[in-house]
């Protein structure tokens, strides 16, 4: 089901009509605006509603009610649209052809994994989606984790939307962070082998670090001893590295690029981005440091890149790393950030912009923070001393579904409690398994109908006409929503809506899985065989929500 959105077909048809009646003289002549047509939120006023005719009655000069009855006498509907009903003070509302609606199951399975999938004129245009970019200084940590499912929804969605998109990680794999990494390894290896060496305050405190050194001894025994401590680093980063990736993978993100801040200094892009900000005179020295003109972009003062000492303060990196993204061609780029960055993600793309790009092409994102609940309680964390939990710890516990699905049900401007208990709950208390048990059912009619001996195709020539029941087609009516969905979310950048689709799907289903039987004896056979096709259709509708969110479809539970 690939194709323009009926609210977009719509809005064509209002538009078309409102130049009709003013080439036919029943409206005056005016500028015609966008035309807004939306869902609205009592179902009982249509499918769709257009408050049009509220806006035009300024220009035109007549009553909103006038305005929409000239509209709708010279509407055009698609052949999907049953009635355009005029209501007062001036609304258009629209309403769904039932024969239509009922055929949804048929158009769904068509489209099989693409269903959703949307044409909005993005087809052949490039994002990147840039999330978690952890150091490679430790385990991926809740705050990352959330970052990447955020991100890793987005894309997807993206996709659906007609974007070829790249999924991007950021290596902060220079500067001092990866020298106290190798100083940290380098102790830990020393005092494994009985020798006296101080782990210092600023120095990585976690057990992964005792792992890495054990695993050093184990390979080198104590002929390491000597070695500069970038061989520790080297060694700590590459292992920590895959390690990441390995974790990361356990609930399905997986990177095409992997973007090494190590590069732009190897390339020379880090003092090439200086010369070039120094070119268009945005660069100051002062004090021995070198500063950035960032107070010309609206910043509450200038911003220093180079300390006096001679070593690029992070923004440097950063404005490098944005203006190679820049010159890639990406048409839209997505950066996803944890409230750490509100601050500095600003002054990056004041630094796009010194080097002559729009930074419009740029959408930060950031998120807040995840805390652990267990018992009612708060599970106490702490990074400084490496008492965290790691997202495989997490995955241990509860599964990749219930991370996936908890980091994106809450909009990314709110803190996520992520209930431990809940997690794991087998009832309808829990989302996850509430979604999930909707693809499950589906799963169950098809298995009991290959066991009572039935043919497994005995549907596709079922008559939709027999779809009558009232929780039939309400659930086809929201499953027609996942392309609305899709186009808000790669819009807004908000894929928290995804979750609450689901959701809302899945209390639409299990009514009409009570109350529309299918193997029950007293079923006459047409109306069961259209209803397995609309249980089939389900399946699909929900396998593909899932994938959306990338968690699994279960068939049992």
């Amino acid at each position: 089901m690939t194709g323009m959105l009926q609210h977009h077909e719509l809005s064509a048809a209002v538009q078309a009509a409102i130049i009709a009646a003013q080439l036919a003289g029943t409206l005056p002549a005016f500028d015609v605006p966008d035309i807004l047509v939306e869902r609205p939120r009592d179902a009982t006023h249509g499918d769709y509603a257009t408050a049009v005719a509220l806006q035009l009655a300024r220009p035109a000069r007549m009553a909103p009610l006038k305005i929409a009855e000239a509209i709708v006498a010279h509407l055009d509907a698609p052949d999907y649209v049953s009635e355009s009903n005029v209501v007062p003070p001036g609304f258009i509302n629209f309403r769904l052809a039932p024969a239509w609606v009922r055929g949804l199951p048929d158009r769904i399975l068509a489209a099989d994994s693409d269903f959703g999938r949307i044409d909005i004129g993005l087809e052949g245009k490039k994002a990147q989606v840039e999330c978690v970019s952890a150091n490679p200084t430790g385990p991926i940590t809740l705050g990352r984790t959330r970052g990447g499912v955020i991100g890793d929804t987005l894309h997807r969605v993206l996709e659906a939307a007609g974007y070829d998109v790249t999924m991007e990680y950021y290596y902060n794999d220079a500067g001092r962070q990866v020298t106290l990494l190798g100083e940290s390894v380098k102790v830990r290896y020393l005092q494994q082998l009985g020798q006296t060496a101080e782990l210092l305050e600023e120095h990585y405190q976690g057990d992964y670090i005792i792992d890495l050194a054990k695993h050093l001894i184990a390979e080198h025994g104590d002929a390491l001893v000597d070695v500069p401590t970038e061989v520790f680093s080297e060694y700590a980063r590459d292992q920590i590295s895959q390690q990441q990736k390995a974790t990361l993978a356990r609930i399905g993100i997986v990177f095409d690029v992997y973007f090494r801040e190590q590069s732009l200094y190897e390339t020379g892009a880090v003092w090439h981005t200086l010369e070039a900000l120094q070119e268009r005179g945005y660069i100051y020295e002062k004090e021995g440091a070198q500063w950035f003109r960032s107070t010309e972009f609206g910043d509450d003062k200038d911003r220093v890149v180079v300390k006096a000492d001679g070593e690029p303060t992070y923004r440097l990196p950063d404005m490098a790393y944005h203006w190679d993204k820049a010159q890639r061609g990406f048409d839209l780029v997505v950066d996803i950030f944890g409230p750490d960055h509100h601050a500095t993600a600003p002054q990056v793309l004041m630094g796009v912009r010194a080097l002559g790009y729009s930074s419009d092409f740029v959408h930060t994102l950031l998120h807040q923070i995840v805390s652990l609940v267990r018992g009612g309680d708060m599970v106490k964390m702490s990074t400084r001393r490496g008492q965290f939990v790691t997202l495989d710890e997490l995955v241990d516990e509860v599964g990749a579904d219930p991370i996936r699905y908890f980091m994106i049900s809450r909009s990314a401007n709110s803190p996520v409690d992520f209930d431990l208990d809940l997690a794991v709950e087998q009832s309808d208390k829990n989302p996850v398994y509430y979604i999930q048990n909707a693809h499950v059912r589906c799963a169950g009619i098809f298995r009991k109908w290959a066991e009572a001996g039935f043919a497994e195709d005995a549907d596709k020539d079922a008559d939709p006409g027999l779809l009558t029941h009232e929780r039939e087609l309400a659930f086809l009516r929201k499953a027609l929503e996942l392309g609305d969905v899709i186009e808000t979310i790669a819009t807004t950048y908000e894929p928290h809506r995804l979750a609450f689709y689901a959701y809302d799907l899945a209390a639409l289903f299990h009514p009409a899985y009570e109350e529309c039987r299918v193997l029950h004896s007293e079923v006459p056979e047409p109306v069961r065989l259209a209803r397995l096709r609309f249980y089939r259709a389900a399946k699909a509708v929900f396998a593909r929500v899932l994938d959306l969110m990338g968690m699994s479809a279960p068939d049992v539970m």
